[in-house]
């Protein structure tokens, strides 16, 4: 089956089709590092990271370039109220990102361009923009004619009369209110790059499509961001890429919010929760699950209610895995291929919920298989499970997540190695026939939240849903 993909440019969903055959390439507008992330900023490059990872199991050669946006107008703004170095707080916040999305198991991008490093490129891209009549410079700003590209807006489904564009402070002499900032003149004190029309500061639009090109050219196959991005954003990309030259991307993919209380997770709401904190609260795989088996195009309302139900739901699987290890005393690889239904689900438009239905299915038929003694049957779910799981990036058994890297992961193995201690005790009692105090050792875990189960293998405990 073809992949399928919604296209908010076409307002539907579309088969895939890569411009080179057997190959994808995909721009992420990635994080504005002006403060570190909260999961709904890590949700986004989760669910192109799942995208990715199908892709490649569809045997796709992926080239994934997920952008920083390192100089912005909060980033000076917050370097002015802090004191600091504006480079020292976009760096600071880069590391805290790439913390998230690997403690979350996202892939590395196989680039990561900061706004930065890409001035020479802005500069070529506003050359060819003056000289084909779309843009002009103004009191040192250069600026994008909209009613130059008629095309403008058609991505947000907007009417030009009735726009209002976003503008920055030192936004003088536009021809039109409506038109936009590719170059931003310098004022006292902020960061500045030298330009045939004077020193200045980069655009946010201008960013992107200059490293889109850079990267992957003047066409590439898919474009992704958050919901938030359509306008101004991305609708200014397109006009700014286009109006250069460049057919730009062909599907642009866009993934809903976490929200809180029905609004956006956002900073200036001061509602957000950042990453860093959540790890240290929630096993890092199980945020992962929460918020990356969702659809990526329906919102998230985050609540612990919602997080205590992925816990629970995650552990279903994990203890499957466990089980099945254990019985059969040896690593379990995943299978060649997904379940067909899995397949199908994945194909439409990313369907992971329903995806998940079927690893789900294929869980509770491997327990059936450990009732009943059928070692082989049991083995052979859990390769499919695995198979699945991995597409999902939410294998247990994978190297990221058996490694003990994260903390969640670390703090187990201290948690592990303390109830063995105790469980250790509860056999002695067995041992020597004390049932009493067996019995009070193991009423003592369940009261600390602790489910012990009594296996061929020895006792294992899990933490009670």
């Amino acid at each position: 089956m073809t992949i399928r993909l919604h296209d908010t440019n076409a307002r539907q969903i579309r088969d895939f089709t890569p411009l080179i055959a057997g190959c994808v390439s995909i721009y992420l507008c990635g994080a504005t590092v002006q403060a570190a992330p909260h999961i709904g900023h890590i949700r986004s490059g989760l669910n192109f990271d799942i995208m990715r990872r199908w892709f490649e199991y569809r045997g796709y050669d992926v080239t994934f370039v997920r952008n920083v946006t390192d100089i912005d107008d909060k980033i000076i703004t917050k370097s002015a109220d802090q004191g600091r170095p504006w480079w020292a707080i976009g760096y600071e916040n880069e590391r805290a990102f790439n913390d998230g999305y690997a403690a979350l198991g996202c892939l590395p991008p196989t680039y990561e361009p900061r706004a930065t490093g890409h001035v020479p490129e802005m500069i070529e891209m506003m050359r060819g923009l003056i000289e084909r009549g779309h843009a002009y410079e103004a009191d040192g700003n250069v600026y994008f004619d909209v009613r130059s590209y008629p095309d403008y807006l058609q991505l947000s489904n907007q009417e030009l009369d009735n726009l209002r564009q976003p503008e920055g402070e030192g936004e003088t002499g536009k021809r039109d209110q409506r038109d936009f900032a590719l170059w931003k003149a310098v004022k006292p004190g902020e960061p500045s790059w030298e330009t045939p029309w004077g020193r200045g500061r980069p655009g946010w639009h201008l960013e992107c499509s200059a490293m889109a090109h850079k990267y992957l050219g003047e066409a590439f196959d898919i474009h992704g961001g958050g919901l938030d991005l359509i306008f101004p954003h991305h609708e200014n990309e397109i006009a700014q890429a286009k109006a250069f030259g460049d057919d730009f991307a062909q599907y642009w993919v866009h993934n809903a919010w976490v929200t809180m209380s029905g609004e956006k997770m956002s900073k200036s709401l001061g509602n957000s929760v950042l990453v860093s904190e959540m790890v240290k609260h929630w096993r890092p795989i199980v945020l992962r699950y929460y918020l990356g088996t969702p659809h990526y195009r329906s919102m998230i309302e985050y609540s612990e209610e919602s997080l205590r139900e992925a816990e629970s739901a995650f552990a279903r699987i994990e203890g499957f895995v466990q089980r099945v290890v254990e019985l059969a005393g040896e690593a379990v690889e995943p299978s060649a291929e997904v379940p067909p239904a899995f397949a199908e689900a994945m194909d439409d438009d990313l369907g992971v919920p329903q995806a998940l239905a079927v690893v789900h299915t294929t869980v509770r038929q491997g327990n059936s298989a450990l009732a009943a003694d059928d070692k082989e049957a049991a083995v052979a779910r859990l390769a499919e499970v695995r198979a699945m799981l991995g597409v999902l990036g939410l294998d247990p058994l994978a190297a990221h997540w058996a490694g003990g890297t994260e903390k969640g992961e670390d703090l187990h193995g201290v948690v592990d190695a303390l109830v063995r201690l105790v469980l250790d005790q509860r056999e002695s009692a067995r041992g020597r026939k004390d049932w009493a105090t067996a019995d009070a050792i193991r009423d003592q875990l369940n009261q600390s939240g602790l489910a012990i189960e009594d296996s061929p293998s020895g006792p294992r405990w899990t933490l009670r849903s």
